[in-house]
């Protein structure tokens, strides 16, 4: 058999290098320029590696960080909705550094009288407003909100200390070793906001009937994080972007109303004092339902409490460890089940506190919803690690805490309700539960980069969602995503913003990123490769401060795939996708050579003897022969359908370029190209497609994988546009 190339591949080089020659010789002296390739490396972004924060990802030898514990007495005044609290700290200096003073969170600050948080909002005049919002923002009527701070002390002495807003500088005797320890107390008290009245991430909600729900967090002062990538992060709160915190191990007493229903951080110690004798049998029968939640206190037991008041009160007492925050739910409405979880052999506990209102969508979906969730969460990451996992109803509320959140999704008055609030209901759960390994175990910094844990979070949101309601919760985040990326490039930020200035705070620290993480796992890497991946950089992390480069270096160091392309695009600009067919042209296969291809024999005749039989490839389809390769062919069918297809990218981002071929019988084939096709010119590439049947149509990203914004130009031949449909299709959006 003799030697067989066709045009395409044997004469690529001589072309190319004469063509190449050519332009040299034309062209004049031009100007130099950086290395702007989309696929250069994150080098010059991401912070360099040290022995704390590793090159691989993962924490260094060196890595240290700090440890906070706390002891707490802390007492709900339900007569004037205030909290009382006296806490004893023990700081523990783990870091290589002395340190000079502490800072310590003041979260509730942020809504006090003086708090600076309204005046950093652009307002504007309104036609209409409600007398007490007028009295608010025009008369200046003091809500007497924020923290009081009684006293500051250590060993019985008053402790120097400096209050700038939401921050508290505690200055120290003496600089704290490394390695050493420091003890002091702070006795402080504020007025609970009401969260439908005043807003908050944590408070009371109030029924007509003269009771409340006690939903508190950051009711305390707590120690803000110090490392050794920020020093300490005391950046103020705006009521935004939320918080960075030390682990560490809590022992709070919490006195409430005798007959409220408590439920917190940590394991309750003192059940046979808080509990009756009923109550504690039916949480034994829960400790052993792994299928259906069991009723520890029952609707008509929460209808008969919500209707009386104590005066006299009851202490709960919980520990937990290695925790990085503690928030608690109080109330004599609750109606209190629970069932088991069986999370890869260790026996969790999934818990649910709701008002009557709540039913019947908490009694049907609540604690189930937790259920999976860290079954599913589990999977992706690494084994839930606490004793328990409770999902408290509040009627506006989305907020997220170690063991314990606080959500929405209330059915109608007379008990129906929607599928949109049954899905909201449902989502809010798993997401806020979810928030157990992003960002309470995998403890990113949220005041910095929101995205790290809502991201992160929203994406494994989305897999635990299909497993728990497939038709309910059917998704195309990628695609889901294309209307906010395509929208007006002034209001977009790059998901590497800090969370106070992001604008579309939901999309830019929520689903975008997620849209990101799920393209990465269905279209660029696969399945396996990343969840291998994933699950690396979560278990390295587990009860440790990451960084963004942590994540990023850790999904390559794991995989083997070099994504800073990637991370570059979708995370650190607001490039859109859009990737289209440009041109379609018809080939035949031929036995006589072009003019242009004659010449070049002639020229290069050593280099085309070498070469022995030759085909060609042509777009004269009166030259065509479809037999010049049947000599060669070996008895395979020869493709007798040959079209060049250019690909253009006005989009400024990469991604794969996924091809759909539809041949003439009906059938079709579809071709993945990786990302890296666009390396050597990110605006346009050809591909040859040669086929045994005519090809009808070429569709590029059919199911639209890779949140192309538009998709005008996805096919060929190119539809034509419906104006109707496309005004339906936005009316529904």
């Amino acid at each position: 058999m003799k030697k067989v190339s066709l045009l395409v591949l044997s004469l690529f080089f001589v072309v190319t290098a004469t063509f190449s020659q050519e332009k040299k010789e034309e062209s004049k002296v031009q100007q130099g320029h950086t290395d702007q390739n989309k696929f250069r490396q994150l080098k010059d972004v991401l912070a360099t590696p040290n022995d704390q924060h590793t090159a691989s990802g993962a924490p260094g030898h060196q890595y240290t960080q700090q440890k906070v514990d706390y002891v707490m007495d802390i007492r709900l005044e339900e007569s004037e909705n205030k909290i009382y609290g006296n806490e004893k700290i023990t700081y523990h200096n783990n870091s290589k550094d002395q340190l000079e003073y502490l800072w310590v969170q003041l979260d509730q600050n942020m809504r006090a009288d003086d708090s600076k948080t309204p005046l950093a909002k652009s307002t504007g005049a309104v036609p209409f407003i409600t007398p007490e919002n007028f009295k608010n923002d025009y008369m200046k009527a003091s809500k007497g909100f924020g923290f009081n701070i009684e006293s500051v002390t250590s060993n019985g002495a008053q402790l120097s200390h400096f209050i700038n807003r939401t921050m508290m500088r505690i200055n120290l005797p003496k600089p704290l070793a490394s390695g050493d320890s420091f003890n002091f107390s702070i006795r402080w008290n504020y007025k609970i906001n009401d969260i439908n009245k005043d807003g908050g991430r944590s408070g009371l909600e109030s029924f007509p009937d003269g009771n409340n729900n006690y939903t508190i967090a950051q009711f305390f002062p707590r120690l803000a994080v110090y490392n050794n990538v920020e020093g300490w992060q005391n950046m103020q709160f705006w009521g935004r972007s939320e918080w960075a915190l030390e682990f560490g191990d809590y022992e709070v007493n919490l006195t409430v109303p005798a007959d409220h229903i408590v439920d917190a951080t940590g394991v309750l110690q003192n059940e046979k004092e808080v509990l009756s004798k009923e109550q504690r049998k039916r949480w034994e029968t829960a400790r052993k339902s792994f299928d259906n939640p069991v009723m520890i206190v029952t609707q008509a037991e929460a209808e008969i409490a919500e209707k009386g008041r104590a005066t006299k009160t009851k202490t709960w007492k919980f520990k937990a460890n290695r925790v990085r925050d503690f928030a608690f739910a109080s109330s004599r409405k609750y109606i209190w089940d629970a069932m088991a979880t069986n999370v890869n052999g260790k026996t969790v506990m999934a818990v649910s506190l709701y008002p009557k209102e709540g039913n019947p969508l908490w009694e049907e979906h609540s604690t189930r919803a937790v259920a999976t969730t860290l079954i599913e969460y589990s999977k992706l990451t690494f084994d839930y690690p606490y004793p328990k996992a409770i999902s408290v109803h509040s009627e506006r509320q989305g907020m997220e805490y170690p063991m314990i959140c606080f959500n929405f999704g209330r059915p109608n008055a007379d008990g129906t309700y929607s599928d949109r609030t049954k899905k909201g209901m449902i989502g809010v759960i798993v997401h806020e539960v979810g928030h157990n390994f992003f960002p309470m175990i995998v403890n990113s910094d949220e005041r910095q980069w929101t995205w790290m844990d809502e991201g992160l979070n929203s994406f494994v949101e989305i897999l635990a969602e299909l497993v728990y309601d497939p038709e309910l919760f059917a998704t195309n985040p990628a695609k889901e995503i294309t209307r906010y990326m395509g929208g007006d490039q002034s209001n977009i930020s790059p998901i590497m913003s800090q969370g106070d200035y992001v604008k579309q705070f939901g999309p830019n620290a929520y689903s975008k990123p997620a849209a990101g993480l799920y393209m990465l796992r269905k279209t660029i890497m696969g399945p396996e490769l990343f969840d291998h991946a994933f699950r690396t950089y979560s278990k390295r992390w587990m009860f440790k401060h990451p960084t963004p480069a942590d994540f990023f270096r850790s999904m390559e160091d794991a995989s083997g795939m070099d994504l800073d392309w990637f991370w570059r695009g979708w995370f650190y600009t607001t490039d859109v996708t859009d990737i289209g067919v440009k041109e379609v042209k018809p080939l035949y296969l031929t036995d006589k050579p072009s003019e242009r291809v004659a010449k070049l024999k002639e020229q290069y005749k050593q280099y085309f003897d070498g070469l022995g039989d030759l085909v060609y490839i042509t777009d004269k389809k009166e030259d065509a022969n479809s037999k010049a390769m049947d000599t060669y062919a070996d008895g395979k069918e020869v493709p007798a359908y040959i079209y060049s297809v250019e690909f253009e990218k006005p989009g400024g981002l990469i991604m794969p370029l996924i091809v759909e071929l539809t041949y003439a019988d009906g059938t079709t084939e579809r071709q993945t190209f990786p990302a890296q096709i666009w390396m050597k010119d990110d605006t346009s590439v050809k591909r040859v497609f040669a086929a045994t049947k005519e090809i009808k149509s070429i569709v590029v990203d059919p199911d639209f994988e890779t949140a192309d914004v538009d998709t005008s130009n996805n096919s060929w031949p190119k539809k034509e546009s419906n104006k109707f449909e496309d005004f339906k299709n936005k009316a529904k959006e």
